[in-house]
C-alpha cells in the first residue's frame, strides 16, 4: 500500500523538526516536504503533491487561514490545523473549520509536548485519508423559525448529540434548525480547550437556541444547548424533574475528553425513554457503544449516513452495533428530530 504524502507547513523549525520525525516513523507514513511559509508551501504542494498538509494559522507573509482559503478553492485536500490556544488563534481555528480543514489541534502551552501533539496528529493523519469533499452548495437560510407546538409535549425530552472530524459544521446546521423552544441540548464536540469556548460562542451568535459551553452544575432546560468544554468529560444526570450536566475531569475514553460515549451512557441512565441521540460524522468508534445503551433504555437514535459524513467512522460503528434506529443525510436530521418531538405523547 503507497503511504500517505504528508507537507507540514509551520514557521517554528523546531515543530517542523519534530512533527517530520514522528511521522516518519509511522511505516504508512512519509513527510513529502515542510515550509515556513505559505508561499514556500504553495511550490512543494505542486511539486509533492501531498495527501495531508499539516497547516499553523499565524505565519510570516501569508497568514494560514488565507492560504488554506487558497487551497480549499484551487486543489482542495485534506487541512490539518495546527493552532495556538489563544482567544485569536480560537477564532482563527474555527473559521478554519468552516473553510474546509478537516482537523484542529492545539499547540502545546505547558499541558503537553510538541512530541505528544505529533503523536496525537499521526491518528489524524490516517482519519484524513478517508475524508471526502463535496462541493459546498449555496447556504440556504435556516427555517426553525416555527417553534415546537404544543411546548408541553416536549419538555422532558434531551436532545444528545455527538461529533468529531466535520462535527463542527455537522452541529452547526442542525442546531441552526431547531427551534428557540427545542428541548435541552447536549453536546460533546471532539476539540481541544478554549477552542469549545470559541466554538459555543460562534454557535450563541447563530443560532435561536441559546448555546453555551458547559459549566458543572448547569440545568439542561427548553431552548439550551451545552457543549461539553475541552479537557473535560460532560454526563447528565437527573434530580427529580431537573436535568444538568455534571464537567468532570477524567482519563480519555476512546483516547478522547471529553467523550461522546461518557454522555451517551449517562444519557442512557438519565434520561432514558427521554432521549433523542444523534451521532455525527466522526472517526473512530466513540459513541457507539453509548448509542446502543441509549437505545436498549428506550430512546429514539439517529446516525448521519455515509455520504454526507467527513469521516464516516463513529457513525458507521454505532450502526454496525445495532444501535441506529435510523440513518439519515444530515440535511434531513433536524426535522427527524422535529417529527419524533411532535410525534411524543404528551
Amino acid at each position: 500500500m503507497a503511504k500517505l504524502k504528508v507537507l507540514i507547513v509551520d514557521d517554528s523549525a523546531v515543530v517542523r523538526k519534530i512533527f517530520t520525525e514522528v511521522i516518519s516513523r509511522q511505516p504508512d507514513l512519509e513527510v513529502v516536504g515542510t515550509a515556513p511559509d505559505p508561499y514556500v508551501a504553495r511550490d512543494k504542494i505542486v511539486q509533492t503533491r501531498p495527501d495531508v498538509i499539516t497547516l499553523d494559522l499565524e505565519m510570516p507573509r501569508m497568514d494560514g487561514l488565507t492560504f488554506l482559503k487558497k487551497i480549499m478553492h484551487y486543489h482542495p485536500l485534506p487541512v490539518i490545523i495546527v493552532s495556538s490556544l489563544t482567544q485569536r488563534g480560537s477564532k482563527m481555528a474555527l473559521e478554519a473549520l468552516e473553510s474546509g480543514a478537516v482537523e484542529v489541534l492545539a499547540k502545546p502551552d505547558g499541558a503537553c509536548s510538541v512530541g505528544e501533539l505529533g503523536a496525537q496528529l499521526v491518528d489524524k493523519i490516517r482519519a484524513s485519508a478517508h475524508v471526502r469533499f463535496t462541493p459546498k452548495k449555496n447556504s440556504e437560510p435556516p427555517s426553525p423559525a416555527t417553534k415546537l407546538a404544543p411546548l408541553t409535549q416536549t419538555t422532558d425530552k434531551i436532545i444528545a448529540i455527538g461529533a468529531s472530524t466535520g462535527g463542527t459544521e455537522a452541529i452547526k446546521e442542525v442546531l441552526l434548525r431547531l427551534p428557540s423552544n427545542a428541548p435541552g441540548v447536549v453536546i460533546v464536540q471532539h476539540m481541544p480547550p478554549k477552542f469549545t469556548t470559541a466554538f459555543a460562542e460562534r454557535l450563541n451568535q447563530q443560532c435561536a437556541m441559546e448555546v453555551k459551553e458547559a459549566q458543572d452544575g448547569d440545568s439542561v432546560t427548553t431552548g439550551r444547548a451545552l457543549l461539553a468544554p475541552g479537557n473535560f468529560h460532560m454526563l447528565l444526570k437527573r434530580s427529580g424533574a431537573r436535568y444538568h450536566v455534571q464537567v468532570k475531569n477524567g482519563p480519555p475514553v476512546h483516547h478522547q475528553c471529553p467523550s461522546v460515549d461518557v454522555l451517551f451512557n449517562s444519557a442512557a441512565l438519565s434520561g432514558g425513554g427521554n432521549v433523542i441521540g444523534v451521532i455525527l460524522t466522526g472517526m473512530g468508534a466513540d459513541g457507539a457503544e453509548g448509542m446502543v445503551a441509549m437505545q436498549n433504555r428506550g430512546a429514539y437514535t439517529i446516525a448521519q449516513d455515509e455520504n454526507s459524513c467527513v469521516v464516516f467512522g463513529m457513525p458507521k460503528e454505532a450502526i454496525r452495533r445495532g444501535g441506529v434506529n435510523k440513518v439519515l443525510p444530515l440535511s434531513r436530521i433536524p426535522d427527524e428530530i422535529r417529527r419524533v418531538l411532535s410525534a411524543s405523547p404528551s
